[in-house]
């Protein structure tokens, strides 16, 4: 083909053309589509983050020795993540890397076809195979002077797209060995991952059976895609406990310094989970787990009545464990400070038990995040004790220094008095917070500390909360489908129980009676995916998940109607983890 094909394609509003291959047309269309600018190329930029990656790190020596071997030809290698951000450019000739700055095709931009056009990263990136853009086949008139062969880099073992290997040169110096070396590079690198990967589980499971030996307790190996768990683990744990445990690994996955945790168990027993990172050299092949048995709570005696808790949702074991933990520290009267992260429902358990446990006492609340500089939050707990009321201060990890000296100097006022009838205080906070502004003068105050489990460990109480926020958002007609139920259930809930309530606010929005299925969950709740997605990554996760629902499932025609091939949409489905 030549510029001529191209013109008539710009000049007509089909864009009908013969000579055309049906790659390249379809990705004119696409190109149209999103706007792309015809003269020049405007890439967005980011600025480059020198930190080395698998893919960094696989393709460092393959580029540099194939930079070598084609050092006295005129052409250049390029490196890019899975989204078309280039990474690394190679040295060579003066006067391409010249003109290859005058279209931004540079470290820290991002050639995807939604950005540029047609070309050969991000084109390759698009249909989901190596291509070859020749010249005239590229849509931004500004590329039409270089051919570019992209080849995919994938992952050997997960089959995830990691970026693409590109060989540049311009146009009238093209030949098919171009896109011969981009596939042999891109082979090149998916073998060294599968090295790399192979020595680090090698590694991890060094330490996993020597920790076996040696420990001779439970022990649970984690990796990128490795997880093992010996059988003493089995028999000391049941079934339930055993989820618990592994679920409460999650915490540890990927950390890079030792970690100890505590994990209330469904049994009553407490597990203390040790993990210990695996390196080799300075990459993390995973990590090794110990659990050991802390401690036995003693069950309840049978005889004892069930206890209600209003207003709190859920019968998990863990969940209820904390409740009677506050209920306890009430009924003796002994202050308590419950921590948790954002959203775990620290209020809500502060309150249940309170109702449970207080006697009719009246418990007032205030909150830290909505005091000021010189509102006078200790005047109004100082009001609030003298009253004879319990107290709860929210968010305390908020308060100002002023009043945190403040309080602490009522707090010490009202402990000095000795009087068994004292009011009874708790205050709650963010875990991890840093506690060097106020908890050097307020914690000695309280003896206890009542940690609040985020709602990932205990999943079990998601159909109850469902049930919960939907009746307190007025909505006490609609219910969910199991299916939908169980996609809830799947789900991380970084933002733990406030999240969840969002959701459910989101469907109820949409309908307020009657059973909502997979397909009323908004996009979110779509993708099981755990880590954080950028905005960018979240935008494109719901529109897939909205042309999905449009189209009944049709995977070709979403894709269609996003101007996406079928290769794509099946790689973003599988990245995403979308369900349904």
């Amino acid at each position: 083909m030549g510029p001529e094909d191209r013109e008539l394609f710009l000049a007509t509003a089909s864009g009908a053309t013969t000579s055309v291959r049906n790659a390249i047309r379809v990705s004119w269309e696409r190109s149209r589509a999103a706007s792309v600018d015809l003269d020049r190329p405007a890439p967005a930029f980011s600025p480059p983050v020198n930190r080395p990656t698998l893919l960094t790190r696989a393709a460092a020596p393959v580029l540099d020795a194939l930079a070598a071997e084609l050092s006295n030809e005129p052409v250049c290698l390029i490196l890019t993540d899975a989204k078309g951000l280039v990474l690394w450019r190679s040295e060579g000739d003066a006067s391409l890397l010249r003109s290859l700055d005058s279209v931004s095709l540079a470290p820290g931009f991002t050639y995807s076809e939604a950005e540029v056009g047609t070309n050969g990263i991000g084109t390759a990136l698009e249909v989901g195979e190596a291509i070859l853009v020749d010249g005239a086949e590229h849509y931004t008139g500004d590329l039409t002077r270089f051919s570019c062969a992209g080849a995919l880099i994938t992952h050997p073992v997960t089959g995830g797209l990691l970026g693409v290997v590109d060989i540049t040169t311009q146009s009238e110096l093209s030949n098919q060995l171009l896109l011969s070396f981009a596939k042999l590079a891109a082979a090149r690198i998916q073998e060294r991952i599968l090295d790399e990967a192979s020595m680090l589980d090698r590694a991890l499971l060094g330490d996993y059976h020597l920790a076996c030996q040696h420990s001779g307790g439970a022990v649970i190996a984690l990796g990128e895609k490795v997880f093992m768990m010996n059988s003493v683990m089995q028999q000391h744990f049941d079934a339930s406990d055993q989820a618990a445990i592994i679920d409460q690994t999650r915490d540890a996955r990927g950390r890079r310094r030792p970690y100890t945790a505590l994990a209330e168990l469904p049994s009553g027993l407490t597990a203390r989970l040790s993990y210990q990172p695996t390196f080799v050299d300075e990459l993390l092949a995973g990590g090794i787990v110990q659990i050991r048995q802390h401690r036995v709570r003693s069950a309840p005696p049978s005889h004892k009545r069930q206890i209600a808790f209003p207003g709190l949702a859920g019968d998990n074991p863990v969940w209820r464990r904390t409740a009677h933990q506050v209920l306890d520290a009430c009924a003796r009267r002994e202050w308590v400070i419950v921590e948790g992260e954002a959203g775990v429902g620290k209020r809500v358990i502060v309150r249940a038990a309170h109702a449970e446990g207080a006697d009719g006492r009246r418990l007032v609340t205030l909150d830290a995040s909505d005091s000021v500089p010189g509102d006078g939050i200790a005047d109004q707990a100082a009001a609030v004790l003298d009253a004879g009321s319990d107290l709860v201060i929210l968010h305390a990890n908020r308060l100002s220094a002023d009043s945190v000296a403040e309080l602490a100097e009522l707090l010490q006022a009202v402990h000095d008095d000795a009087d068994p009838r004292r009011p009874w205080l708790a205050l709650t906070t963010v875990e991890g917070a840093s506690a060097e502004r106020w908890g050097v003068q307020l914690l000695g105050f309280f003896p206890r500390t009542v940690r609040v489990p985020p709602l990932r460990h205990h999943l079990t109480d998601v159909p109850a909360l469902v049930r919960a926020l939907l009746d307190q958002t007025g909505a006490g007609d609609l219910t969910l489908s199991p299916a939908a139920l169980n996609q809830l259930m799947r789900l991380p809930w970084a933002g733990n129980v406030t999240q969840l309530r969002a959701v459910l606010s989101a469907v109820s929005r949409r309908r307020r009676s009657g059973e909502a299925g997979l397909e009323d969950l908004p996009p979110v709740c779509r993708s099981t995916v755990r880590r954080q997605l950028t905005p960018i990554e979240a935008m494109e996760r719901d529109a897939i998940v909205d042309a999905l629902a449009l189209h009944n499932g049709d995977k070709l025609a979403a894709a269609s109607a996003l101007g996406m091939s079928r290769a794509t949409i099946y790689r973003k489905i599988r990245n995403f983890e979308l369900s349904g």
